[in-house]
């Protein structure tokens, strides 16, 4: 199957949303003493039901599911779908099309759902060696899938002009009449037949470098534990990292920051080989497919134009100053020497701790999506309440950050690693926005186009993060807790639009280099992303040694050019909640685009919903923000 048409990957949606690379700011320290504190954490079997997301929905066990996998997968020996091939050379007849178009979307609908699963349990626990087999079962069932679709795109551009008049007039098939653009579109880069069925065989070798880093930095990275100002140990795991980083504790601070990637030092010539890897298999794709470079290739299917990633690196440095202006403040306001990176996220105001248990963070997250109207709310309260959606808390080998993930017949998931932190809050109401997107877009469109473009995918949660913060901010009693909640959208923005567009301009160059034929080394890459925090933090900013190696744990650097859309996203996100509050007609247009899927093309579906992003304007209008922020904290910290 070629990339545009629906796979495990693009429908079933493994939207690895990890959000610990989205820093919040100013959160209490939830640790508790040594001899308190649970120094691993516990097993799954450990964990209630009712605090374990209902996987069950989809297969009532794993049994239940073998049974439907070996229903569904075919034969043993190739081709394992047969029917398939008897529509070969007579695509050009309506009737023909359209039969297969039904059986094509039936099955991979059912391999979506075996796949969703699949992944959902092994994201439970890395270790458990029966998932494992699932997982690596389901995908190379859909490897299979792939290749024997492989020569269905290349046949329909085969077709002769008057061949696809008839096909885009024929009835039956007006419900494909978008997605035959989207084909049509490729005709410069689908090859033939046999030239696209080597690529489908390809595929399932050129995810090993994904799957590897996946494997060590979820399972069997291990690092020293941190250790706090008294001299305590605390353990130190990716799922542990996210509060201990936000502790007031300075001491603690460094040494979890300078520990964990310590410990990415200690792999890091197997982890610059996994991330060369990687983008040598873009590069592979992008060349096989006669683009000129990666991003167009990555860009391309969605009708984006690499100006609108050239356009947000361009903006975000032009407003560099704002980011300077801050840094002082928070060097000003932490009494400090010297700003490191391990002080970006420590709390400004200790007093406004707001530790909320998971109950209370669900009906936080509830009460704040109100704007959106009575059956929105309705549905998020149902899902997180009732319907158990999520998967809040860590078990040992359970996979680290969150994410909302999901198929057109299951609920939209969440995965969670909740510790009671405003963090975590506001992780939950950004995971949220993803799956009410997903809800929507579900129960509106038909399964061809509900899931919607990646590009389009941060608008959701950052909106949802948006309304928490306003609703927060309303029940905030005095200045110093406004102040907490301010300081957290200015790291929110820092956090998305400066960070993630530094993680983009990492990713173009590192990919330029490959196409230039440059070998990737670890200090190459050490050289290369320190010179852009230094260029992105400015000179108030320390750079430690150890923080070089950042980039070897960012898992977005595998995903083909996806980490820029933070940036976009939260600026088409702001724009649209300044306009929601203010007009139901806007709400009205919101809702429409959150069931909208993948009907139309990313800024088409955007434009509509109320924003343009050709240009810098929404960029440039939440740095804008940024700044009024600044002064807004500085303010109520007077």
């Amino acid at each position: 199957m070629s990339r545009f048409f629906a796979s495990r990957f693009s429908r079933s949606v493994i939207r690895l949303l990890t959000v610990l690379l989205i820093p919040g700011n100013i959160f209490s320290n939830t640790l508790k003493p040594n001899d308190e504190e649970q120094s691993m954490p516990p097993t799954r079997s450990e964990i209630p039901l009712k605090n374990k997301w209902n996987v069950e929905a989809l297969y009532s066990d794993p049994s239940t599911w073998s049974q439907e996998l070996a229903a569904v997968k075919g034969k043993a020996e190739s081709p394992r779908w047969p029917e398939m091939k008897t529509f070969q050379g007579r695509l050009g007849d309506p009737k023909a099309m359209s039969e297969l178009l039904s059986y094509y979307f039936s099955l991979d609908r059912k391999l979506s759902k075996l796949a969703t699963y699949a992944h959902l349990r092994l994201d439970e626990d890395l270790g458990n060696d029966e998932f494992k087999r699932n997982y690596g079962l389901i995908t190379s069932v859909n490897h299979d899938f792939r290749m024997e679709s492989a020569w269905l795109e290349p046949e329909i551009l085969a077709l002769s002009d008057d061949a696809i008049h008839r096909l885009l007039g024929e009835p039956s098939l007006a419900p494909y009449r978008f997605h035959f653009e989207r084909i049509f579109r490729m005709r410069p880069h689908t090859l033939s037949s046999d030239k696209e069925e080597l690529l489908a065989l390809s595929g399932k070798a050129l995810e090993a470098s994904y799957k590897a880093f996946a494997a060590l930095n979820n399972a069997d990275m291990t690092f020293a534990p941190a250790v706090d100002s008294k001299g305590v140990e605390h353990s130190l795991t990716n799922g542990t990292y996210g509060s201990m980083i936000h502790s007031p504790d300075r001491a603690l601070r460094k040494s979890t920051m300078l520990n964990l990637h310590l410990g990415y030092q200690n792999h890091i010539n197997t982890l610059c080989e996994l991330l060369q890897g990687q983008t040598q298999t873009h590069l592979f794709n992008a060349r096989a497919r006669n683009f000129n470079d990666c991003i167009t290739a990555a860009l391309f299917s969605h009708k984006i134009d690499p100006a609108v990633v050239y356009r947000l690196i361009e903006s975000v440095k032009k407003g560099r100053a704002f980011m300077e202006e801050y840094l002082t403040l928070r060097k000003s306001i932490l009494k400090v020497d010297a700003l490191h990176a391990y002080d970006l996220s420590s709390p400004l105001v200790e007093e406004a701790s707001m530790k909320l248990t998971y109950d209370e963070a669900c009906q936080a997250v509830v009460d704040s999506v109100a704007p959106l109207g009575q059956a929105y709310q309705d549905a998020l309260r149902k899902g997180l309440m009732q319907d158990r959606w999520v998967d809040p808390y860590e078990n040992a080998k359970k996979r680290s950050g969150a994410y909302s993930s999901g198929c057109y017949d299951s609920m939209p998931y969440i995965l969670m690693n909740f510790h009671g932190t405003l963090y975590d809050t506001m992780t939950l109401a950004h995971e949220a926005g993803h799956s009410m997107h997903s809800f929507l877009s579900r129960k509106k469109q038909p399964y061809i186009y509900a899931q919607y473009p990646i590009f389009v995918a941060e608008v959701a949660s950052t909106f949802n993060e948006q309304l928490l913060m306003d609703h927060l901010m309303k029940k905030a009693k005095t200045k110093k807790e406004k102040a907490y909640l301010i300081n957290d959208q200015i790291d929110r923005i820092r956090g998305t639009i400066f960070r993630q567009t530094l993680f983009a301009e990492f990713e173009l160059k590192i990919h330029q280099l490959a196409e230039q034929g440059q070998p990737l080394t670890p200090s190459l890459l050490n050289r290369i992303y320190t010179d852009l925090m230094k260029e992105y933090y400015g000179p108030q900013f320390v750079m430690d040694k150890e923080i070089e190696v950042e980039w070897a744990r960012i898992p977005h650097f595998y995903y083909d050019f996806y980490v820029y859309q933070y940036a976009t996203g939260v600026s088409a996100a702001m724009a649209l909640h300044e306009q929601v509050l203010k007009s139901p007609a806007a709400r009205d247009r919101y809702i429409a685009f959150l069931s909208s899927g993948g009907s139309k093309y990313p800024l088409e579906l955007l434009k509509e919903a109320g924003v343009d992003m050709t240009t810098s304007a929404p960029v440039d209008a939440a740095l804008k923000r940024f700044g009024y922020l600044i002064q807004e904290l500085k303010k109520n910290l007077e």
